[in-house]
């Protein structure tokens, strides 16, 4: 089943010219051109809808009985997870005891262990546990630690058993919307009742989810934006057919990010965020996920990294975003939104989003990076929001807008915002904005569109920091200086 991504950033080009005096009005950021993502037409962009510590198997194949034995002494049990629980320290008894087998095994016994002690992964083993258990220890001493990148590193794993157990992490996600009962009388005629008993959920669209932490009695799910927008009931799918409800922790619709937790007694397995950074072009990964719904549920396709670094215009509810993503050739559809692309080692390294449709097209694919995702993650965990700085101006791309709109324009200015309306208690109004002006740099940066206005803003300044805009009033070059504030305080 498709995911229908209907919330769109509102297009003021037929109505934002009425209101334009209408300094009252509560602005919005304009777009006049997007980008369809999954709820449109397919012929653009659609919007599809770590390391994990893998169990080593250290029992490996000895040459004879004899190095079979030694290597059983040396290494940590088979399908045994070290745990703080599994890992005892020697004692002095057994200490003793192990010098006397070692000794009683003589010369031949030792020529063995130098042979066959360099092929085991005792040393890593040895090591994972001591990980393991410095882990383990900082996360009982907070309620929810914070999601990092893990080295990567090089796996010892098939790639079934990787996917196998990754898999367990991946969820499917449906999204259920209150729609009102149609009625028909006696004529024929539909009718929608007002009464809010004759509303029913039902299932407009669904997609996937990626289980990344379990804390106590929580574990958070990290997913699409537009997979869980509007929804009144969030029906969460497990690996082993079992069923729950989902609560919203936060979302953040520019990044086309949101977490969801459940109860952690559902969960068995989460997944690790990778190093996004280390991605090349032609390294392999592949996509987990739940394509065309929940009957395909955990569907697995192989693929390359593609490209790293792009950049992809999306249209989404808050506005117009350039989204930096990873591009890859493996097999993304509607129900993917949300899921896990993986590196060779199982390592999550993004979430997938999008994908790009027009006939003749195949193959392009786009993740949202783990490096770009992990801090909003994070700040969804920690505020359910993403706070960023609030300017108050509703805005149009300058090429878009016919020029009668913008008279006395110098003719070598052919880039820039133009201001729409203007919220009161904003920090623009304070800055002495006006509608039609038109911005053309925010301190000393080059401003071409709205997309590139809302960019600077969200990523090279904070709330509290003061910008200078050089802005186009009547044809004349004037320098407006505006103090962020947060949107709340508005």
């Amino acid at each position: 089943m498709n995911f229908k991504n209907e919330n769109e950033f509102e297009d003021y080009s037929s109505n934002s010219f009425e209101s334009k005096n209408n300094t009252n009005t509560n602005p919005e950021e304009i777009s006049l051109e997007k980008m369809k993502d999954e709820s449109h037409t397919g012929n653009h962009v659609n919007a599809v809808d770590e390391t994990f510590s893998l169990e080593r198997n250290n029992d490996r194949d000895c040459k004879d009985e004899s190095e079979k034995r030694i290597a059983e002494e040396r290494i940590v049990p088979p399908n045994a997870e070290p745990t703080r629980a599994s890992y005892q320290p020697e004692t002095k008894k057994s200490k003793a005891k192990g010098f006397v087998s070692t000794l009683a095994a003589g010369v031949i016994g030792s020529v063995l262990t130098l042979a066959v002690l360099p092929h085991t992964d005792y040393l890593q083993s040895f090591t994972q546990t001591h990980e393991n258990q410095e882990v383990n220890s900082t996360a009982t001493s907070n309620s929810v630690k914070p999601v990092t990148a893990q080295p990567t590193a090089v796996s010892t794993n098939s790639v079934a058993d990787t996917v196998e157990k990754l898999s367990k992490a991946i969820v499917g996600i449906v999204n259920y919307q209150q729609q009102q009962q149609q009625t028909t009388d006696f004529w024929g005629d539909s009718n929608s009742s007002s009464d809010s008993n004759s509303s029913q959920n039902v299932e407009t669209g669904s997609g996937s989810g990626v289980i990344f932490q379990k804390n106590n009695n929580i574990a958070y799910i990290v997913t699409n934006n537009h997979v869980v927008e509007g929804a009144s009931k969030l029906e969460i799918s497990l690996y082993d057919g079992q069923k729950t409800t989902a609560e919203v922790v936060g979302t953040d619709a520019l990044t086309d990010l949101a977490v969801l937790k459940i109860d952690a007694k559902y969960v068995t397995t989460t997944a690790n965020f990778g190093d996004s950074s280390k991605l090349r072009p032609g390294d392999t990964v592949y996509a987990i996920g739940n394509p065309l719904g929940i009957d395909l549920s955990r569907t697995v396709t192989q693929g390359i990294v593609s490209a790293t670094n792009r950049s992809i215009s999306v249209s989404t509810s808050a506005g117009n975003w350039d989204t930096n993503v990873i591009q890859t050739d493996a097999a993304i559809n509607p129900g993917n939104s949300g899921g896990a692309l993986i590196n060779t080692q199982g390592q999550v390294i993004g979430i997938n989003s999008l994908k790009i449709s027009e006939t003749g097209v195949e193959g392009l694919g786009f993740a949202i990076p783990s490096n770009d995702f992990i801090p909003i993650v994070n700040q969804l965990i920690k505020n359910g929001k993403i706070d960023r700085p609030y300017l108050g101006v509703g805005l149009a791309d300058l090429d878009q807008v016919p020029q009668v709109y913008y008279q006395n324009l110098p003719q070598n200015v052919t880039k820039g915002v133009l201001v729409m309306n203007i919220d009161n208690n904003s920090a623009a109004s304070k800055a002495g904005f006006q509608p039609k002006d038109i911005i053309v740099s925010m301190n000393g940066t080059q401003i071409a569109n709205s997309s590139e206005l809302r960019k600077y803003l969200y990523t090279k300044v904070q709330t509290g920091d003061t910008i200078k805009f050089g802005v186009y009033r009547d044809g004349k070059l004037i320098t407006l200086t505006a103090k962020l504030t947060a949107k709340s305080e508005g």
